[in-house]
């Protein structure tokens, strides 16, 4: 509005001048002109700006929507699943041994999950807060990367590897073992049933680079980065199939940052995900 009526002022005592015929006219005629080319610019970025801001505060408001959805189901659905179960054991209390057995296992197997999700947000809530602390020590980041992918191949599905020997890192374990289950995670629910998923590990010059890749159906390239965003989960929370609050990868992305690494999401091949870390060795 300043500037309205900054530049009302000129046109005014312009128009006074070009009545007169004073010789300066011209060149005032020359600076009103550009002073209205600057005002226009900035109009111009300012609605920019605006239109900016709109998008983004959109987009956050449908993903806060969809994690309240994907919440809201994945709370519900092992509470509902436990609680069939405990009413089936009290009912047929003469079920065999087996199959009790089975029962109970099935329901701890929904308690983990949730136990999970709810680590997934307390982990994003303290990192939010910057009250998230490394605790590190020196590990056999080789053996470590070893035991979680022989952890999952047991109880969950096969990961295969290719980690170099000889790895030892200076790196808070708790944090490491979060990244990786996040990332095996990620990679079960979105690779497919028979997907090759492989857990690596190798030095290259000052660096250790690791990951999981796998050679599901992949990533759009448009998705690649927003994907660690917070809350960001690719289609719709309505109509998705696959479980998931959109916080692991932003929690795996924030928690490489930490130990002054960096996460990337590349093509593995013609098909599937890699999803690699780069972190500086010995610091």
């Amino acid at each position: 509005m300043l500037q309205f009526l900054w530049w009302g002022f000129h046109l005014i005592e312009l128009s006074t001048e070009i009545g007169r015929n004073e010789p300066n006219s011209n060149r005032r005629v020359l600076m009103v002109i550009g002073e209205g080319a600057v005002f226009f610019l900035i109009l111009l970025l300012g609605i920019w700006r605006i239109q900016t801001s709109i998008q983004r505060d959109l987009k956050l408001s449908e993903r806060h929507s969809n994690f309240l959805l994907s919440v809201t189901h994945e709370l519900k659905t092992p509470l509902a699943s436990n609680k069939l179960y405990l009413q089936t054991l009290l009912k047929h209390t003469t079920l065999p041994a087996e199959k009790k057995q089975e029962i109970i296992a099935q329901a701890l197997n929904e308690n983990k999950r949730l136990e999970a999700m709810i680590e997934n947000i307390l982990t994003a809530t303290r990192l939010d807060n910057h009250h998230f602390e490394l605790n590190k020590s020196e590990i056999d980041f080789s053996q470590f990367l070893s035991e979680i992918a022989e952890k999952w191949s047991r109880t969950r599905t096969a990961v295969h590897t290719d980690i170099a020997n000889g790895i030892n890192f200076k790196v808070d374990p708790f944090v490491i073992d979060t990244i990786f289950n996040n990332l095996l995670e990620n990679a079960q629910k979105y690779a497919g049933k028979n997907a090759l998923v492989t857990l690596y590990a190798y030095i290259e010059g000052e660096n250790i680079i690791c990951g999981v890749k796998d050679d599901g159906p992949g990533i759009p390239e448009q998705f690649r980065n927003e994907i660690f965003e917070k809350f960001t989960r690719i289609g719709n929370e309505e109509t998705r199939i696959e479980k998931g609050t959109g916080l692991g990868l932003y929690i795996v992305k924030e928690l490489v940052e930490m130990h002054k690494g960096k996460i990337a999401c590349f093509a593995n091949g013609e098909s599937g995900t890699n999803f690699e870390i780069t972190l500086p060795h010995g610091k």
